[in-house]
């Protein structure tokens, strides 16, 4: 397939990039610094702080940096231990409760917001990280297809679901893109990918189009009981009303395991396109061309990337697609996108510019991205690639630039999918010019969009099973039309001078714009929200009105946002699985 022979012109410093130099540069990456913890000290190596008092004996204690996706929440050591099995993380809940101390779960890392710890949290705090990677990710097959089931421990990987799943001859519809985040950090924030069904393609048994909390059949959590006046491990069948609050809790309480629904695997197609100029593909409804809504009919399954400053978004659709097609290339792989995992000198030079404070650069930066990433396709055979879907479906690994993103997801019908789109492109493009015209450059990363469906329960082939109460795609039960989500993200270095200001202007004008009989919007849980005039996460309009009636709208007394808090503050009366801004957020 083509990409077409225009693309635009960067330069930084006096050097431009040509797609030739960029080919030939992509067999010498700079090296990328791999995301590894900071350091871990045992408690007799550790010359700060008190080791915690009448701590549990038997239990592997240390202390250990922290340090999240962006590298904008960064803690150089806290009190850390690896729980062999759920029973100890029990006995860890009953030791915090009576200590006064806090458990917050250390999985990947891979968050924005800081629902786990915040910002500036000291070493000394009295909070124990529990790390359920080292020894909580077992995994078992406990139902055959057509409906499979897998029982799998919150600490397991993604990357390592996926390919246990696919060994059995099962899958899922959607995964996110990163394979390297924990089942348990995935479930708590309602992770997504990205898809529907093409126009007249049927449902598997055993898939869904929302996140993935809508696959829990079970799930299995340390919560308190009234009667023993201990914490204890509860499982939860999905068709009992309280599992709803547990399904994607925010990190407000500690789950130890799940069962999760899979379907039969499936081979997909991807293919790239980076030729459709942005005027045409985020057009107008009723445009017609190659839009955004006409791949979403044909395919289902798309993700738009369009760096800034840049005419063409880099565009991935997959389909269903179970014999390989002629062009396509075969991959029996995930991460196949690899000049975008390894950076170029090239790209790591003018981000080295946009970092250290040169605005004006981050036209050059955007520009060098597209080309960077056009050539890199055409370079490793990557713009059609076909094979089991977890290969198609990972594709971003820790060596990828780090950046900070917001993140929010509107629920719309699917006929209105083009008019989101277009309002948002609208806005963004006026809002960069204008800062540009002051001479700031607030976003010098790309714009992400993905569509998906909502968490219908039914998905999931359990009778009485209701929806993640707190899942950001819930239907809306007053607006049945509204069958899609619209997930839209901007991503720009942390720190970046003004970011804060334009994402709160973009995120008043988008709860505003997005509201009524159209459409409505709420924030993705693991990503930035709540612009305050400072900082993201404060702004009390979006933590106290906006945040809490996306989901009282429309929803009974025994699902609400309301119900939920209480619910979670039932599993844990004396707040150990919380944190500063969860008390913010959901208070008691």
């Amino acid at each position: 397939m083509s990409q077409g022979n225009s693309e635009p012109a960067a330069s930084g410093r006096g050097r431009s990039v040509s797609r030739r130099g960029v080919i030939k540069g992509l067999g010498s990456f700079a090296a990328a610094a791999a995301w590894a913890p900071l350091f871990r000290l045992t408690p007799a190596e550790a010359a700060a702080g008190t080791p915690p008092a009448a701590f549990p004996a038997g239990f592997d204690l240390y202390r250990q940096g922290f340090e999240n996706w962006a590298g904008d929440i960064r803690v150089d050591a806290l009190w850390t231990c690896s729980p062999r099995d759920p029973q100890e993380v029990v006995t860890l809940a009953n030791w915090a409760k009576a200590q006064g101390w806090r458990l917050r779960p250390r999985g990947s890392m891979h968050n924005w917001s800081p629902l786990a710890l915040e910002p500036g949290t000291s070493s000394d705090a009295r909070i124990l990280m529990v790390d359920t990677t080292a020894h909580l990710a077992d995994m078992q097959m406990v139902a055959p297809l057509p409906e499979a089931a897998v029982r799998v421990q919150a600490g397991a990987m993604l990357e390592d679901l996926l390919g246990f799943l696919e060994t059995h001859g099962c899958g899922l519809a959607a995964s996110p893109a990163p394979g390297d985040i924990t089942i348990g950090g995935m479930l708590a924030i309602g992770c997504h990918g990205t898809g529907l069904p093409a126009l007249g393609e049927a449902r598997k048994p055993g898939h869904t189009f929302g996140t993935l909390s809508n696959l829990i059949v079970s799930i299995t959590a340390v919560v308190w009981d009234e009667g023993s006046a201990r914490y204890e491990l509860r499982t939860v069948p999905r068709s009992h009303p309280h599992c709803k609050a547990l399904m994607t809790h925010l990190g407000r309480s500690f789950v130890t395991e799940v069962v999760l629904r899979a379907g039969a695997n499936t081979n997909l197609r991807c293919v790239s396109y980076m030729n459709i100029p942005a005027s045409e593909m985020f057009a107008a409804p009723g445009s017609g061309g190659r839009t955004i809504a006409s791949f979403v009919q044909q395919a289902g399954r798309i993700e738009a990337i369009q760096f800034p400053f840049t005419s063409n978004p880099w565009l991935k659709v997959w389909s269903v697609s179970p014999a390989k097609p002629l062009l396509s290339r075969k991959v029996t792989r995930p991460y196949n996108y690899v000049f975008a995992d390894a950076i170029p000198r090239v790209v790591s030079d003018l981000a080295d510019q946009v970092l250290s404070g040169v605005g004006a650069a981050t036209p050059a930066f955007g520009a060098v991205e597209y080309t960077v990433s056009s050539a890199g396709l055409l370079a490793t055979l990557s713009q059609d690639i076909w094979g089991p879907s977890k290969n198609l479906m990972l594709y971003v690994k820790p060596t990828t630039l780090r950046v900070t993103a917001n993140g929010y997801a509107i629920l719309t019908s699917r006929a209105n999918i083009q008019r989101v789109i277009h309002e948002f492109n609208q806005k963004y493009q006026a809002m960069m010019q204008a800062y540009q015209a002051r001479g700031q450059y607030p976003v010098n990363g790309p714009v992400e969009i993905r569509i998906t469906g909502l968490d219908h329960p039914e998905h999931v082939g359990i009778p009485g099973a209701e929806a993640p109460a707190l899942s950001a795609v819930r239907p809306r039960p007053d607006h049945p039309e509204w069958d899609v989500a619209i997930w839209l993200d901007l991503l720009t270095f942390p720190g970046t001078p003004h970011a804060n200001e334009f994402f709160r202007e973009f995120e008043l004008w988008a709860f505003q714009n997005y509201s009524g009989s159209y459409a409505t919007m709420r924030v993705e849980w693991s990503k930035g929200w709540g612009y305050g005039t400072g900082a993201a996460w404060t702004d009390p309009l979006v933590l106290g009105q906006h945040i809490p009636q996306g989901f009282r709208a429309a929803a009974g007394p025994q699902e609400n946002w309301d119900w939920a808090l209480q619910k979670l503050d039932q599993f844990d009366p004396h707040r150990i699985f919380s944190s500063p801004m969860l008390d913010r957020l959901m208070p008691a």
